[in-house]
């Protein structure tokens, strides 16, 4: 009796082990969420990605005598706390803006939302802009600068490729952060943050400065 009693406990252990798991994996798949060994990897790969396509692509900025000594982008450590969750306040009287492009021409884009969110404890907003060609109304471009442009990241900012995920919210990721076209080559123009997304803050994640 003493043998089965044992067998039918390890058997029951065995069985909430392996429900925990599977509950896990259900949350994980209806809220979205990624374990915190999951999120790094992503963005691992997508930093690899940019490597890869400013390396070998024949669309990247670099020249070929540039891609001939380029062995790497520069980054800061990943860090989870910048990926945060804004709520949209939609733009009422929506006006489309000449945004300034570094190389003084302007380029057309929708003035569509203001991105409110909390950041170590202070509230922030940056205004979502969308091209004026966009087939997805989920997408928006994101320019800003902060504290850290013109010493350890590009002067003219950085960006983000934001993508709406509920009814009024949205997920800016600043660990995805990477520099214009403009960063590596002058050559190109590349729309300037608008003066509503230039924060007073530092954002230490992201693509850093390119080092020639």
């Amino acid at each position: 009796m003493t043998v089965h009693s044992d067998f039918m406990k390890n058997n029951t252990i065995i069985l909430l082990i392996i429900s925990v798991v599977v509950l896990a994996a259900v949350v994980y798949t209806l809220t979205g969420t990624e374990s915190p060994e999951d999120y790094i990897e992503r963005i691992e790969a997508e930093r690899e990605r940019q490597f890869k396509f400013i390396r070998f692509n024949f669309e990247s900025p670099l020249t070929d005598e540039q891609k001939a000594s380029f062995t790497k982008l520069n980054f800061y450590p990943i860090d989870p706390t910048y990926k945060v969750k804004a709520r949209m306040v939609p733009i009422e009287d929506r006006k489309v803006r000449e945004v300034p492009l570094t190389d003084g021409t302007k380029e057309k884009y929708i003035e569509h939302s203001w991105a409110e969110f909390e950041l170590n404890g202070k509230s922030e907003k940056l205004l979502l802009l969308q091209a004026m060609n966009e087939p997805d109304k989920r997408n928006f471009f994101l320019a800003f600068a902060d504290a850290t442009s013109a010493e350890e990241t590009y002067g003219g900012g950085r960006y983000i490729n934001a993508r709406q995920d509920g009814k009024n919210s949205i997920t800016i990721d600043f660990n995805l952060a990477y520099n214009p076209y403009c960063a590596y080559n002058p050559d190109y123009g590349c729309p300037l943050p608008p003066k509503e997304n230039l924060l007073d803050i530092a954002i230490p994640v992201g693509e850093k400065n390119y080092d020639k």
